[in-house]
């Protein structure tokens, strides 16, 4: 009989968005009944307490509704060869997957429609003042951050985003940084689309458009913060 000692995780980073793939072995939490297992980015991913013999808590914070769930699941289901989906239960949205290697890598990949569903439901194509624009200009972020592309000069690479009807606003904790990226026009997509890298000035405040990495841009003139969005 073939018992399995690893299963695999695929679950969508909280903080900086990147999925990412961790294989959990079964002998991970011997000797110290939890285990904690971070993003990339320094992130907390996934929290695994052993609460009894045989049954395990699973700590999941969510992108969707910015909180942590709690779901308890046996050690056969979580080692078995039956694919778990993590869900939350506020949106019904899939968070990730635990199971073998192949199955989760495949089901991973609906995981971005998960995300587009959620935009639908809460109607952001009203939201925004150009819907696809400020959609392709996330998908370009997203790709920046999943290569490692956004970082602040002070060292952070956890970057939060905050969205507005007309851009999108990076914040550093660390050193309180801003950065501006706008989403309203095809001149700010443009803007993204030749960006490979995004670093925010240490205790500073900048536009994209203003980078010096970026000398085929055409710089545009400064707007004012919509302090009202």
């Amino acid at each position: 009989m073939l018992i399995t000692t690893v299963t695999t995780l695929a679950i969508r980073c909280p903080e900086c968005g990147a999925l990412e793939f961790y294989n959990l072995s079964r002998f991970a939490l011997s000797g110290r009944g939890k285990l904690q297992v971070n993003c990339s980015c320094g992130a907390f991913l996934l929290g695994i307490v052993n609460k009894s013999p045989g049954n395990y808590w699973l700590q999941l914070p969510c992108v969707f509704c910015e909180t942590t769930h709690i779901r308890e699941i046996s050690g056969l289901r979580l080692w078995g060869k039956k694919t778990t989906t993590l869900i939350c239960p506020e949106s019904g949205l899939e968070l990730g997957f635990i199971g073998t290697t192949q199955e989760v890598k495949e089901l991973a990949e609906s995981l971005d429609t998960g995300l587009e569903a959620l935009m639908d439901e809460l109607g952001y194509d009203e939201y925004f003042n150009n819907p696809d624009v400020m959609h392709q200009v996330m998908q370009c972020l997203q790709e920046i951050a999943d290569n490692g592309g956004l970082y602040c000069q002070c060292g952070n690479t956890r970057i939060e985003v905050d969205v507005f009807l007309d851009r999108l606003e990076l914040h550093c904790k660390e050193c309180d940084s801003i950065n501006i990226i706008y989403a309203e026009t095809e001149e700010d997509l443009t803007v993204i689309q030749q960006v490979d890298s995004i670093e925010l000035a240490q205790h500073g405040f900048k536009c994209l458009d203003s980078f010096s990495n970026s000398p085929k841009l055409t710089k545009k003139t400064r707007r004012k913060r919509n302090k009202h969005s």
